[in-house]
């Protein structure tokens, strides 16, 4: 069966301070999510040993610090980070980030603070 999905319909869940999450796929070799950052907020600096993650910056703009480099990736850009890499993710900005974060495979159970 083929099913639409969107944030309307996704399941919803909060991290961080006041920060969003929406499954859009959420298979063991596959997940997308769509997130949503307020002004000012951070995630804590971490690594996955297996996922490749992408971020794909749909509104505003974010700053994330990859192995100690920050890049600024602003809307209709994206950023490839590769396993292993310790990285955070910071709306540094004035307006809210919305962001979709692809990863290979899930990252579930495959997060280290560092």
């Amino acid at each position: 069966m083929t099913t639409v999905v969107s944030k309307e319909n996704a399941e919803h869940y909060h991290w961080g301070a006041d920060c969003d999450g929406w499954r859009l796929v959420d298979r063991a070799e596959l997940s997308v999510i769509h997130e949503r950052m307020p002004c000012g907020s951070a995630e804590t600096r971490h690594f996955h040993q297996k996922a490749r993650q992408f971020f794909f910056v749909l509104s505003a703009e974010l700053s994330i610090e990859v192995a100690g480099t920050v890049c600024v990736v602003a809307a209709g850009q994206g950023l490839e980070i590769a396993p292993g890499a310790p990285h955070r993710v910071v709306n540094a900005g004035a307006d809210v980030a919305e962001f979709l974060v692809v990863s290979q495979p899930t990252t579930r159970g495959d997060r280290t603070e560092s």
